[in-house]
């Protein structure tokens, strides 16, 4: 059963490590097959290094493991939750990467100061709220509740980003290799919010030169990159 779906989970989740946004086995990636509506995740507590797409774990809208033979990650309920909301959505990205989980055990957004992070976010990359008491008895599943919650009125192809107060980041897209994508920026941007507030810096960048980033690669009229013919 889904083969393919298994091997592009399988490589991501590498890519993972590969781009430096894991320890251990600190991360997880999922894609979703929207025909079957079966989830591929990466299995619990399970080393990366020798990791294979038979590892990958199946299962369904509902976290019923339709095929594996181990425990799918234990953020399984998050990522069914956005998938739930975002029917746009087609992977997903877990990870404590350092300098996006910095802003987000800080409990903090992280805003748009230059050009690169307005290349692939139309804003700040926004921080969902921490978890009550009562929350906490369904954890990861409310987890995913407070970033539907965040992006109630956000178009999440526009920020495929979630920081989560005291915990870290998820990152999304069309499929799993672009979730990590977003994930690597996201990390890569956070990193230079960081230092650029630790210059001085606090100026955010000017809302046309924002938007003409971000339009001139996702606008109807984008213009960077080739033509696809």
């Amino acid at each position: 059963m889904l083969e393919q779906l298994k091997l592009d989970v399988l490589q991501a989740n590498l890519d993972l490590v590969k781009n430096g946004l894991v320890l251990f086995t600190w991360g997880n990636v999922s894609a979703i097959d929207r025909e079957s509506g079966y989830v591929v995740i990466k299995p619990s507590g399970v080393e990366y290094v020798n990791m294979s797409a038979e590892d990958m774990v199946v299962v369904d809208l509902d976290g019923k493991i339709a095929e594996g033979k181990y425990r799918p990650s234990s953020d399984t309920p998050t990522h069914l939750e956005i998938y739930k909301q975002h029917s746009e959505i087609g992977g997903i990205v877990h990870t404590h990467s350092a300098y996006a989980t910095a802003f987000a055990q800080a409990g903090r957004r992280i805003p748009v100061y230059g050009t690169t992070h307005a290349d692939y976010f139309y804003g700040d990359i926004p921080c969902a709220r921490t978890l009550t008491f009562a929350e906490t008895e369904d954890y990861e599943k409310n987890t995913g509740v407070i970033i539907n919650e965040t992006f109630a009125h956000k178009d999440v192809s526009a920020v495929p980003a979630c920081l989560v107060a005291h915990h870290g980041v998820f990152a999304w897209g069309k499929n799993a290799s672009q979730a990590v994508y977003h994930a690597t920026v996201a990390e890569q941007v956070a990193k230079t919010a960081f230092l650029t507030e630790l210059l001085g810096g606090s100026d955010v960048l000017p809302r046309h030169i924002a938007d003409k980033h971000y339009k001139r690669k996702h606008g109807k009229n984008a213009y960077y990159g080739q033509n696809k013919r």
